[in-house]
């Protein structure tokens, strides 16, 4: 089966949206001291350091960075190929804190879930945003996040990528579409 790849937001357009959305979370935060990141493994994970690279540019705060892996807290481990779970890096204490979990795609709303879940572990946040690059829709659960740098529709069969410098050596998203 052939296929077509179309790129939906470039590197700029990539660096433009978080940039935007470091301004809001900027502007729903009462307290920028009491926000900590945590990126979901593992495209979430720069994407927090680049979220809080922009928020200390903004507001000379700087903002605690963690890494969480929900592989054993997915409903579908039966179903997906065995993969060497990914670090959890949590250096700060999660109680009371305002977390905000950053993700590059959100589809079904499972992965979210999990790092809810995932996120107790480690403590009882005063509250949970939910961030990410791309919402492409088709929610299986009541789960969606609190801020997103691009809506794309999209049909079941398609596939969105989030390519970052760090993992693929550039940055971009794309659209892949059955032909």
């Amino acid at each position: 089966m052939s296929s077509q790849v179309v790129e939906i937001l470039s590197a700029e357009e990539i660096r433009r949206a978080i940039t935007r959305l470091a301004c809001q979370i900027i502007e729903k935060a009462d307290d920028l001291s009491q926000l900590v990141f945590l990126g979901i493994q593992s495209r979430g994970v720069p994407l927090a350091q680049f979220l809080a690279q922009q928020v200390e540019a903004l507001e000379g705060v700087a903002i605690p960075v963690g890494a969480i892996d929900i592989t054993f807290y997915r409903d579908d481990l039966d179903q997906i190929k065995t993969r060497t779970p990914a670090e959890t890096d949590i250096p700060f204490d999660l109680t009371d804190k305002v977390v905000i979990l950053v993700d590059d795609v959100i589809y079904k709303g499972r992965t979210a879930r999990a790092a809810l879940n995932a996120v107790t572990e480690y403590g009882r946040p005063e509250t949970i945003w939910l961030v990410v690059l791309v919402d492409r829709g088709h929610r299986q659960l009541p789960i969606h996040p609190d801020l997103v740098g691009k809506t794309l529709p999209t049909a079941t069969q398609e596939r969105v990528t989030v390519y970052l410098k760090s993992y693929d050596g550039r940055d971009a998203v794309e659209l892949t579409r059955p032909t």
